[in-house]
């Protein structure tokens, strides 16, 4: 299912159990003559779902991820290996408040976080930071928008870094230590639990932003990965 124009849901059968907000699973695909790419992705899906969920961006030099735009049908298999992780989850007894950040196709394990909350009834507030290139690149925003609408706790903010912002609120560049802490005005920096997850100069000049502007390193968890920077 489309996301965006380069990010896909791929929805998957398998009978790996339950996994925790933020973990990943590996896939191995074999070609005829025997060659193997493996590539390691995250789970947008929440815990206890019927089905993974996967949001794969599509790189063109990639081995794996045209595999689902270009070559994947309903019902095909390939190897599995998961979940994976624990140094990224959230569970809903860690409690919060969280602090997420997401660039681009990171946002995959940060929406598992956040469907999880939203399923846990957990009254402590979340405050989203979302960066991607426009509007249109906005993967799971419909949901988190609605999600927004619904729930006061519930906070999103977008930053676009080659477009126009829709919102008067959200930000027009990449985000920086003035916008973190133009975001985190008037509240308790030292309380969040923060995940940031994104390309690897995108989570590095994140984390130092946030670190700047007085939120503990301690406290917080990255997740990097290649591709597709914000």
């Amino acid at each position: 299912m489309p996301l965006t124009a380069r990010i896909s849901s791929v929805f998957l059968n398998s009978a790996i159990g339950v996994h925790e907000a933020g973990q990943h699973v590996d896939i191995r695909l074999t070609a005829p003559d025997g060659y193997q790419a493996q590539r390691s992705y995250s789970i947008a899906s929440a815990p206890g779902a019927p089905h993974i969920e996967l949001a794969i961006e599509k790189l063109d030099d990639g081995e794996v991820s045209p595999y689902f735009f270009e070559v994947a049908q309903p019902g095909d298999g390939f190897e599995l290996r998961g979940p994976i992780g624990g140094h990224f989850v959230w569970r809903h007894v860690d409690g919060g408040p969280l602090l997420l950040v997401a660039g681009g196709s990171g946002i995959a394990p940060i929406v598992s976080i956040v469907r999880h909350w939203a399923a846990s009834s957990c009254e402590d507030p979340v405050t989203l930071v979302y960066s991607v290139r426009t509007w249109d690149d906005l993967a799971f925003g419909a949901e988190l928008l609605a999600l927004e609408q619904a729930s006061p706790a519930f906070r999103l903010v977008v930053t676009t870094t080659r477009g126009a912002r829709t919102r008067s609120r959200d930000f027009e560049r990449r985000l920086d230590r003035a916008m973190v802490h133009e975001v985190l005005a008037h509240s308790s920096k030292a309380a969040y639990r923060t995940y940031v997850c994104g390309s690897t100069p995108f989570v590095e000049a994140a984390a130092a932003s946030l670190v700047d502007e007085g939120v503990l390193a301690e406290t917080i968890r990255t997740e990097r990965f290649g591709g597709m920077g914000a």
